[in-house]
């Protein structure tokens, strides 16, 4: 089933928490080999990983290599130990390589497959897609197509395809009282191999997937868990929305904020107390994520950024009364700091990607302090952000291989232009106005870093994010409107993100990538030594 307004978190958007540097090249790739790992029952022995179009180009200054390895080894996003994944590998006896697959239109940006054998000799092969924002899809299981993201609990089955079979299968659930949602057979050829996958409502419980694996076809039954997933399968709710208009006109009914709305969706999708736990989460990693590496600088993994936050709030006193002001200099700061964080492979917020980061938590966080607002304000605000990114996320697209750098640093400036009116007291519309405004500012940014590294363009661009967010929200509370609306907009950013060149979406081949001063500073650089 694909992503939906229906079954998306707020914390797939602003989530997941992880360590940097990229959220679809890093947490994305390590949920990947996660699910690739639990098809085998046994201790994996041995692992390899082949490459696909930007996986393939960018993955080591990225750290694909290091989240692959830790994804097998059961590792979270959240986990400081995937920066020495290797070691643990070889402590642990696991043995890996990648294989550079090259590049194929026919398949998603960001492809890797991955066959894991054993310590028992039995073999997997998984075909995974990470869409941006740490959110994956398993597009291949043993040579058979799928199509599974984890909006339901799914059960994979392996087994002959035989007279009965799948009867005898349903029937198994069926004992078990589990309501199935969705069922697909595929089989290699008749009298072959055939593997069925079910998506259910909740998962079935240890009766039913024991009974399942003493059927005389089964081969193995296995419970899929995609990491980062909604708790639940769906809502249905009055706060339901499906684009921008929509969240509008539930705004206007319900009298509420955009975030407000997609609060209440959020506490009837996962439960009000673990949506405040959630948020309280998100909000302090993001309050440590703008602040430390401004108190101790960080070199990043590649070495080419580190300490420009710092130096940008020393040199406020000075140069923000005449330039930017001292709200949106301390933005700009805490954004740079963010990148710092991450690059560094320190924790944080993908919001709504790792590359992007910095954008939201920065204007926040710095508006709260300059206005005094509280926590329940500032988290509001962080709602109306995710209800913006949820409508880029499921309507257009918020990864640099698939959209350019307009998809993650423009829709993470949208994001946070919404907030800002929404803190200043403006209206929903006011506020998706503003949204608009900063997508078409930043239509057509092209995604090239330096070294396929999240450092260079990539930290600049989150204080332009910054300033543009500043700049729209500034306008649309002063009453300039968007001649193209919120919804039109996004579809836009997506079409001019397809027109993109590949070269020009995440790649490193083109852009100040490959600019001369660039490629000198890549042959200095640590991250892929």
């Amino acid at each position: 089933m694909p992503q939906s307004f229906a079954t998306t978190s707020a914390f797939e958007i602003l989530g997941p928490v992880m360590v940097g540097p990229s959220s679809s090249h890093t947490a994305g790739a390590l949920r990947c080999a996660q699910v690739a790992a639990s098809l085998l029952e046994e201790r994996i022995a041995s692992v390899r990983f082949t490459l696909w179009n930007s996986f393939a180009h960018t993955y080591q200054g990225h750290g694909t290599d290091r989240a692959l390895v830790a994804g097998v080894l059961g590792l979270s996003t959240d986990d400081e130990r995937i920066r020495d994944a290797f070691a643990l590998a070889h402590e642990r006896g696991l043995s890996f390589d990648f294989v550079i697959g090259g590049d194929d239109q026919s398949l998603h940006p960001n492809t890797v497959d991955i066959e894991l054998t054993d310590t028992q000799g039995c073999i997997a092969q998984v075909r995974g897609e990470s869409l941006g924002g740490g959110k994956v899809r398993i597009s291949r299981i043993n040579g058979v197509r799928v199509s599974i993201s984890g909006s339901y609990d799914t059960l994979f089955v392996a087994h002959r395809d035989a007279p009965g079979a799948l009867a005898a299968l349903t029937a198994a659930l069926s004992a078990e009282k589990v309501n199935i949602a969705y069922c697909r057979t595929y089989r290699t050829e008749r009298d072959g191999a055939a593997y069925t996958v079910f998506e259910m409502d909740e998962p079935p419980g240890p009766g039913a997937l024991a009974a399942i694996r003493q059927l005389e076809p089964v081969s193995s039954a296995t419970i899929i868990e995609i990491p980062g997933r909604a708790a639940a399968p769906g809502v249905t709710c009055d706060e339901l929305f499906d684009n921008g208009d929509e969240l509008l006109r539930v705004c206007r009914e319900g009298g509420l904020t955009i975030g407000a709305v997609m609060a209440v969706r959020e506490g009837n999708l996962i439960g009000e107390e673990r949506m405040i736990e959630r948020m309280q989460r998100v909000l302090a990693v993001m309050r440590a994520e703008t602040e430390a590496p401004l108190a101790n600088p960080r070199r990043s993994l590649g070495g080419l950024i580190g300490g420009e936050g710092k130096l940008v709030a020393d040199g406020a006193s000075k140069l923000a009364p005449v330039l930017m002001g001292s709200v949106q200099t301390d933005a700009i700061a805490r954004a740079m700091a963010v990148l710092e964080q991450s690059a560094s492979m320190g924790v944080i917020v993908a919001a709504p990607t790792a590359g992007s980061a910095g954008v939201v938590p920065g204007c926040v966080l710095a508006l709260a302090g300059a206005t005094g607002a509280d926590d329940g304000t500032i988290m509001d605000a962080l709602f109306c952000a995710a209800a913006v990114g949820l409508n880029l996320t499921t309507l257009a697209c918020v990864a640099g291989a698939e959209g350019g750098c307009q998809a993650e640093v423009g829709s993470a400036a949208a994001m946070a232009a919404a907030a800002l009116v929404q803190m200043l007291g403006g209206s929903p519309e006011t506020a998706l106005d503003a949204a608009s405004l900063a997508l078409g500012n930043l239509l057509g940014l092209v995604c090239d870093p330096v070294g396929g590294l999240v450092e260079v363009p990539c930290q600049n661009r989150n204080a332009i994010g910054v300033a543009c967010a500043f700049s729209a929200a500034q306008l649309a509370l002063s009453g300039v409107k968007s001649l193209v609306p919120f919804d039109e907009m996004a579809a836009t950013m997506l079409a001019v993100g397809h027109a993109l060149p590949s070269s020009l979406r995440e790649t490193a081949r083109g852009g100040m990538a490959v600019a001369p001063s660039a490629r000198a500073a890549c042959a200095r650089c640590a991250a892929c030594r």
